[in-house]
């Protein structure tokens, strides 16, 4: 097997399954480890993957995206904190727009269920979620249904969205870069995530560690456009600090 094609069989395990080792894929391609490691250097240096202690896991690009089922595997433990961090910033919100994907549907776990809202989602999981919560009203947005995260997207979604003015969004990204902002692979869910912002009068951004120094396809927003950015522990303390310089109160649980 040849270098390009390796690194091919390497990116597709990456993809298929969410993360790589180094160990398994050096037996998997009876090679060195240090020949692995060099294909991982190679891959992250073409923005296709990048490095962790051991092993790597895929980024999220134009071409490719996980799916809602493989994001509710990884890191769910953090997601949890940084659902239940973020829904305590509630505060006296009224209407909410919660974004497709994992965390977002688990922020949307977390609210309370003891006050009357009203919450604007594209997520059928977000829908389900609140559907028998009795004083929460949910709206949700039309549109084409992507299949790979169960949400709606196109003109329908964001004209839609466009009419309400929402006291408080929690927005989900795909990657959040200092230099590129918030980003995603789809333009067409870049368009609701950006109507999103524009329609609400306050925005919370909650993602794990991983997320941070990701850059994918289309952006929709700068990190000083929140008001909050709720992580884990994952994220340094030392790179927080060099995200909450923008403008955003910095959470980390």
């Amino acid at each position: 097997m040849g270098t390009e094609e390796r690194r091919r069989g390497i990116l597709e395990t990456a993809r298929r399954d969410g993360s790589v080792d180094v160990n398994r894929l050096a037996e998997q391609f009876e090679v060195a480890k240090e020949t692995i490691r060099r294909d991982l250097h190679t891959l992250e240096e073409h923005g296709l993957v990048r490095r962790t202690h051991g092993g790597a896991y895929p980024v999220e690009s134009a071409g490719f995206e996980t799916t809602l089922a493989m994001r509710t595997t990884h890191h769910v433990p953090q997601k949890s904190r940084i659902a239940a961090a973020a829904a305590d910033l509630l505060g006296d919100a009224e209407t909410v727009f919660v974004d497709e994907g994992f965390t977002p549907q688990l922020i949307a776990e977390a609210l309370p269920r003891d006050r009357p809202l009203t919450v604007v989602t594209a997520s059928l999981a977000v829908a389900t979620v609140l559907a028998d919560a009795e004083k929460i009203a949910v709206l949700l947005l039309g549109g084409r249904l992507r299949g790979s995260t169960m949400a709606t997207v196109d003109h329908w979604a964001t004209r839609m969205l466009a009419d309400f003015v929402i006291d408080l969004a929690y927005v989900g990204a795909n990657g959040i870069s200092r230099q590129y902002g918030l980003t995603t692979p789809d333009p067409a869910v870049g368009e609701v995530k950006a109507q999103a912002m524009r329609s609400a009068r306050r925005r919370v951004f909650a993602g794990v560690h991983s997320k941070f120094g990701a850059v994918s396809f289309c952006r929709f927003a700068g990190v000083g456009d929140f008001e909050a950015v709720v992580t884990d522990t994952g994220l340094p303390s030392a790179e927080a600090q060099r995200y909450s310089l923008l403008g955003p109160n910095l959470i980390r649980v």
